[in-house]
Order: C-alpha cells, then sequence, then structure tokens
C-alpha cells in the first residue's frame, strides 16, 4: 500500500490498516494534493497568480474618504468690545465674537440686535445681584457694540424666596410710553406683613384692599413712566425707588414689604437715531466721532 503521508497515518494500528485496504483509502490519501494554482478558481490555468478583478484598496489616491485639512473657525472672527450705556458705573461688559464682512455679509449688520443680560452686581459693582437688566446692541463704532436698555427681570432665586405661607401676593401691570416713544410694559408685585401689634399668625388682606392696592401700583407706575425719559427710568429702576414709593403709599391701607418692580418689557422703541445712542453711551451732547473709536475710551 502506498501511503505518501506517512506521518498522517502513523496512530493507526496494524489492525486498522488491514480493515481499510488502499483501495478504500479516502482520495486525499490516495492521491497527492492539487497544486493552488489549479485548486482556486481565483488563479487562471496558465499559472499565472492574477485576481480577476480590480484592487480597489491599491488605486491612487489612497482611501475613500480621507481627512480634509481642518482650518480654525475662530481664524475668521473677530472680537468687539461690549459697551454699557452711561446710566451704568462699569462701562465695559466684555467681548463679543462675530465672523468678519466677507462679500455681502457685513460684520455689523451680525452684531445689531444682539441682547446681553447682565447682573445689576457687574453694571454697578455692587453686592446686590438679583436684578438682571437686557442691554441690545443698536449701533457699531470701530471695535464698539454700543448698547442701549432692552428689559429688566429679577432672578429666579429671588421670586422663590419671596412667596411664603400666612400672607398675600399682589401683582400689577400696566403698558406706559416714556417721553422719548418707547413703549414699556411694568410688572409689579408685593406682599402683606404683620402690622407692628399683630399676634394673629395670618396676615392676609381683604379683596377690597388688594383691589385699592393693585391701582394704586398702576397708578404711581404710569405716573413715574409718562413724565420721564428712558435713561431717568433706568436710573429709577437701578435701585428700585418706584418699589419703594408704592411701599409707602399703601401702608395706610394695608402693610407690604418686598415690593418690586419685577419685569420690564420693552414693546416699542422709536425710530433709531445715531446721535440719540452716542449719547446715551458717551454721557454728554456731542461726541467726537474719531475719538468715540479708540478701543480705550472709559
Amino acid at each position: 500500500v502506498h501511503l505518501p503521508y506517512p506521518r498522517a497515518i502513523s496512530a493507526f494500528t496494524s489492525r486498522t490498516l488491514a480493515r481499510f485496504p488502499g483501495s478504500h483509502l479516502s482520495p486525499s490519501l490516495r492521491d497527492p494534493p492539487k497544486s493552488r494554482a489549479n485548486s482556486s478558481p481565483f488563479f487562471s490555468s496558465s499559472g499565472s497568480n492574477m485576481a480577476v478583478g480590480k484592487n480597489k484598496r491599491l488605486t491612487k489616491g489612497g482611501k475613500k474618504g480621507a481627512k480634509k485639512k481642518i482650518v480654525d473657525p475662530f481664524s475668521k472672527k473677530d472680537w468687539y468690545d461690549v459697551k454699557a450705556p452711561a446710566m451704568f458705573n462699569i462701562r465695559n461688559l466684555g467681548k463679543t465674537l462675530v465672523t468678519r464682512t466677507q462679500g455681502t455679509k457685513i460684520a455689523s449688520e451680525g452684531l445689531k440686535g444682539r441682547v446681553f443680560e447682565v447682573s445689576l452686581a457687574d453694571l454697578q459693582n455692587d453686592e446686590v445681584a438679583f436684578r438682571k437688566f437686557k442691554l441690545i446692541v443698536e449701533d457699531v463704532q470701530g471695535k464698539n457694540c454700543l448698547t442701549n436698555f432692552h428689559g429688566m427681570d429679577l432672578t429666579r432665586d429671588k421670586m422663590c424666596s419671596m412667596v411664603k405661607k400666612w400672607q398675600t401676593m399682589i401683582e400689577a401691570h400696566i403698558d406706559v410710553k416714556t417721553t422719548d416713544g418707547y413703549l414699556l410694559r411694568l410688572f409689579c408685585v408685593g406682599f402683606t406683613k404683620k402690622r407692628s401689634n399683630q399676634i394673629r399668625k395670618t396676615s392676609y388682606a381683604q379683596h377690597q384692599q388688594v383691589r385699592t392696592i393693585r391701582k394704586k401700583m398702576v397708578e404711581i407706575m404710569t405716573r413715574e413712566v409718562q413724565t420721564n425719559d428712558l435713561k431717568e427710568i433706568v436710573n429709577k429702576l437701578i435701585p428700585d425707588s418706584i418699589g419703594k414709593d408704592i411701599e409707602k403709599a399703601c401702608q395706610s391701607i394695608y402693610p407690604l414689604h418686598d415690593v418690586y418692580v419685577r419685569k420690564v418689557k420693552m414693546l416699542k422703541k422709536p425710530k433709531f437715531e445715531g446721535s440719540s445712542i452716542l449719547q446715551r453711551v458717551r454721557g454728554y451732547e456731542s461726541p467726537s466721532p474719531a475719538e468715540f473709536g479708540e478701543p480705550g475710551y472709559q
């Protein structure tokens, strides 16, 4: 018996080989294995080792979807200084980014209309930080964004800390127009408190008293806004003198505490004039545009 692979069948015993003569051996043992060139369907009969079809990985240009050159987006942007109106002590609010002028897309147009919400503590360098002022960009001079008053609000934690049990919360709101044409919506809030000689735990106001206090709130807010321009109103909102006047006026009806103008919304504004915003930001009548364009002005 011709056995081409003696190592492969060395484990078989003589008795096992006697049972399986050479004629009954499997073809893999009887015949030598075919060469790879003859057995594989991917090789030609001529003996060449060329694969059928294209190898796409070896084509010119490398893999599809190669990494593109990364461009830093900040390289196409410029920093602009944000300037607060003259009513506040701190004039430099910070900086803002905008894409440089490219074709019809002008950088200054992208800045106009941006609204910044700033704490009053940052504007006045003060510790009292529960009021937030909104300032909107109305003009761009050089690298300076000139802002104007756009609204006011109390912080969430301050509002939540004032609402308590055993007292009455009284709210009022009114739409009023200033002398310089701004239409504002003011929201006022106040809370009743115990009288000096009161023993009872609760301090609830009667419905008629609530209506009288609300009427007094609307009356004082209307008077303060209608007789002043926007700059004077902002100067009153900073220390909240309107809320103190309401608290004093309502003392005879029912004692109040925590009386605030809690929110001011800008509904309409007059047509923008460049000279008016310059006066509001600079704080005096006739600013020089060249001097105003200097980046380090205060």
